[in-house]
């Protein structure tokens, strides 16, 4: 019996040691084309968008006046979206744009919720709109081309993602001097 043992423990530790190898060895890279979004949660592309935006600190800013209904249903959304209710928080964003169409923020806003939702289509719409229709510069216009370069990204785009990373660093403005 314990000849029996001492042959099957160095066949059991190949074995261990085979395995082991195999589970540190790297996964095979996505195929062209193929959406990554298993690899990163889409919590964490919303958090990168809004961390491209940065404090904007000693740049120009552009911020419109706020309707104070359009501003309680942006609340609401954000507090939906704390709570992971997304659908709740796209239909308070839906009906903020009912009453304020053309505001970049807010098609921003509405664009993150649905890129939490899945929903990429409409995620690159409204991100070109809010682009189009705001000042061009500053943390909105970052977080506008952060928004479609996540979307390259989870779409497989690296080329896609190189341009609009370059869009998202060419957002910053300063200022102007004060004496």
């Amino acid at each position: 019996m314990s000849k029996r043992l001492a042959i099957s423990l160095p066949h059991s530790a190949s074995i261990l040691l085979a395995v082991g190898l195999a589970a540190c060895a790297s996964a095979p890279a996505d195929a062209p084309g193929v959406a990554s979004e298993a690899k990163v949660p889409a919590e964490q592309m919303v958090a990168s968008i809004r961390a491209a935006a940065g404090d904007g600190e000693g740049e120009l800013a552009v911020q419109p006046l706020r309707d104070p209904q359009v501003e309680d249903l942006r609340q609401q959304a954000a507090r939906l979206e704390t709570q992971r209710d997304y659908a709740g928080a796209a239909d308070a964003l839906d009906r903020a744009l009912q009453i304020v169409d053309d505001d970049p923020a807010l098609l921003q806003e509405r664009a993150e919720i649905a890129l939490l939702l899945g929903d990429d289509d409409t995620a690159d719409q409204l991100a070109r709109r809010a682009y189009a229709l705001g000042a061009q510069v500053g943390p909105l216009c970052r977080r506008h081309w952060a928004t479609l370069e996540q979307l390259r990204l989870r779409a497989g785009d690296a080329a896609g993602a190189a341009s609009a990373r370059e869009q998202v660093d060419g957002c910053k403005v300063a200022g102007p001097v004060r004496y």
